[in-house]
């Protein structure tokens, strides 16, 4: 169990490669074993319920005093601990002398310096787990004797509790008036009315109610094992401080933010990505793979039809996903490598400033940030939100921004319609809309009744800043490749094979090979539902169908455009493919295209996500509702006004209506909230 929030926000179990009859459970991220998020529920009631033989209890050494909370709380559970003293590496570097036995002796449990950065000590950990697991947990006296006193007569008082090995956490749980952990003690009147009492009169002795009573004891007792073990070494600002200073700096933080990002994605849509994926696209999948299966196909007089599938369908649609895997790639790794290295946590702290402005709190971004390498687990971070409106917001926003797949879409356009040095602001301009898109539907919403409230308060650990580790980005970057690979081996591989039998099916029924005027299914079915994306500026059929089949996965936009086109075998820049989409789109429509499927529903796996997280139908049609409406509004205005003020187009209805909805979003922007404003808390920062 690390303790703290965002390393996990579900439970995941694996084995022990060394022993593979030892099972790990790797339990989401906390500072505290009270419920105040699903994470924290998550942690507890496995705890609790499943009753494991040892807790690897991962400390972080740096942040120590910190961090012993969770260690009291969970060595009143009963189950043998392990203390795991991680980042000792940093304990060195500032250096800080930590006696780990003789805190071992105090918190009656076994203790091992690890560094997990450097692999150090790990199998020792193991080891002491595994002995401590058949051994009884030590109890310690964490608090005063009064407390101490007041516990016991609970203990003794309530007789769910005498056989319980875990009476001493349910008395305290009594204390605290926790009604979520003692939900199952079936306590009769009088044990009810007799832990009442014991509460009552402690509250009134000590002036605070028994939550805070426990809460003042612990540090108490945290306090005093600190002044024992721990003796700081340096004084004053660290290294992390002093780039703190300049990188969270309150004017230098947003612009820093703002030329990382816009450097980010120019380097992998531009620079680095944009000529091997030209090269993947054009030679490998063009020439090498392409032209050679046509060859043998036709020289083994395979079927026509057998012979477009595989070229066309299959190595088109696929391979043009799969070209554009060195875009993702590099993006991947300058993400991975920010967030090795700690700013990407500074992130959230700085957009906090902003965020909190609008009545959003800068916790909504961690899962928002996290939904930039891929929507599902952003999603399923906003487990972390304690605020119930605040949670089913940002489920909402969360796929706002352009994730691993959508970047795909972002380089197609940006290598085919802004060749060269013209979309150089392309890919980085997507990032920051799907930002301000946040923070518009944050505005809109926290005025409604359903979303009103203050924002949650926003408390987070910055970890010290240190240099890249080369494993730990390898592997970050390796798993979310490797999900990107699957993806396109699996569901766009379906995806696609269906599109190219709609694209090479005509409506009687008759395979017609790939023409303008082909009359195929899937062109009658575009042409159909074009009519309602004709406002948008993209009313051509083979977009259509692309923005639908995207629904799927955000990939097959990208395969769709191959398949449909013939053109699944050339790269993004190639005349051909330049010519095809200029033929489709203008500069304005292109971007109203990105823009729409940028914002509206995810795929398939994160609708799935967003139904798990939102447990109810009614807001995940509700969310599905909102992301259609609000992209088809902002795509629309992008698009009308677009083709007025920089194609020089006339005014039309369109653009009427257009202008109408624009001063109804004004409206809603502006208008008073519906609920009184309380008390609005600051981001704090904590290192």
């Amino acid at each position: 169990m690390g303790n703290w929030p965002g390393v996990t926000v579900e439970k995941k179990t694996g084995t022990y490669k060394k022993n593979k009859e030892i099972k790990l459970t790797d339990l989401p991220g906390i500072y505290s074993l009270s419920p105040y998020t699903l994470e924290e529920v998550v942690s507890r009631e496995y705890l609790i319920q499943e009753k494991p033989d040892v807790i690897i209890n991962v400390v972080d050494a740096s942040n120590i005093e910190r961090n012993l909370y969770l260690s009291t709380q969970l060595s009143e559970i009963g189950i043998p601990m392990v203390i795991a003293l991680n980042m000792m590496d940093v304990v060195e570097r500032n250096q800080d002398k930590i006696d780990t036995e003789k805190l071992s002796q105090l918190l009656a449990c076994p203790i091992i310096e690890i560094s997990a950065l450097r692999n150090k000590n790990i199998d020792t950990l193991v080891e002491t787990a595994m002995k401590t697991a058949g051994e009884k947990q030590v109890h310690i006296q964490s608090f005063e004797e009064e407390v101490e006193e007041l516990i016991k007569k609970i203990e003794d008082g309530v007789s769910a509790l005498k056989d319980s090995s875990y009476k001493r956490w349910y008395a305290i749980k009594l204390f605290e008036k926790d009604e979520k952990a003692v939900a199952n003690l079936a306590l009769s009147s009088e044990e009810e009315e007799k832990v009442r009492e014991i509460r009552e009169a402690a509250e009134e002795k000590y002036d605070d109610d028994g939550e805070g009573i426990i809460t003042d004891a612990r540090y108490h007792f945290i306090t005093s094992i600190i002044g024992k073990t721990v003796k700081k070494g340096r004084t004053g600002l660290t290294n992390s401080d002093k780039v703190d200073r300049i990188l969270t700096n309150r004017i230098l933080a947003l612009p820093i933010f703002v030329v990382l990002m816009f450097g980010i994605y120019y380097i992998a849509v531009t620079i680095v990505g944009g000529p091997i994926t030209d090269w993947v696209n054009d030679t490998f999948f063009g020439e090498m793979i392409g032209e050679n299966v046509a060859g043998m196909l036709e020289s083994a007089e395979v079927a026509p039809w057998l012979s477009s599938l595989i070229v066309d369908g299959i190595i088109g649609g696929v391979g043009g996903v799969l070209g554009f895997l060195p875009i993702i790639a590099a993006l991947y790794v300058m993400m991975a490598i920010l967030e090795d290295i700690g700013y990407m946590a500074r992130i959230a702290f700085i957009l906090d400033r902003i965020f909190r402005k609008f009545g959003l709190s800068g916790k909504s971004f961690i899962p928002i940030l996290i939904g930039t390498g891929c929507s599902v687990p952003g999603i399923m971070a906003t487990r972390t939100i304690e605020n119930d409106n605040d949670r089913r917001m940002t489920i909402m926003v969360a796929s706002f921004m352009p994730c691993g797949a959508k970047t795909e879409i972002i380089a197609l356009f940006a290598a085919s319609l802004f060749a060269g040095d013209k979309g150089w602001w392309f890919a980085p301009f997507c990032y920051f809309a799907g930002i301000i898109a946040v923070i518009i539907s944050g505005i809109m919403l926290k005025k409604t009744q359903q979303f009103s409230g203050d924002p949650a308060p926003f408390v987070m650990e910055l970890p010290e800043y240190h240099l890249p580790t080369p494993w730990n980005v390898a592997r970050t970057v390796w798993d979310r490749v490797k999900a990107f690979v699957i993806k396109a081996g699996t569901i766009i591989l379906l995806t696609t094979v269906v599109i190219w039998f709609l694209q090479n099916i005509s409506t009687s029924f008759e395979f017609v090979e790939f023409s303008e005027d082909s009359h195929s299914i899937l062109e009658a079915v575009g042409k159909v539902i074009a009519p309602i994306f004709a406002p948008l500026g993209f009313g051509h059929w083979a977009a259509t169908v692309a923005t639908i089949t995207g629904l799927v996965a955000k990939e097959v936009v990208v395969s769709t455009f191959g398949v449909v086109a013939g053109l699944g075998d050339v790269g993004a820049d190639d005349p051909t493919m330049v010519e095809y989409a200029s033929s489709i789109f203008t500069s304005v429509s292109a971007l109203s295209f990105m823009l729409f499927n940028q914002l509206s529903i995810p795929c398939f796996a994160a609708l799935g996500a967003i139904r798990s997280e939102m447990n109810s139908k009614k807001w995940t049609w509700f969310a599905i509702a909102y992301q259609l409406l609000f992209s088809y509004v902002i795509a629309l205005m992008v698009y009308q006004f677009g083709k007025v003020f920089i194609l020089g187009e006339a005014f039309g209805v369109g653009t009427v209506v257009t202008v109408i909805i624009f001063a109804l979003m004004v409206y809603l922007l502006c208008r008073k909230s519906t609920t009184k404003k309380g008390e609005v808390k600051r981001a704090v920062e904590v290192k």
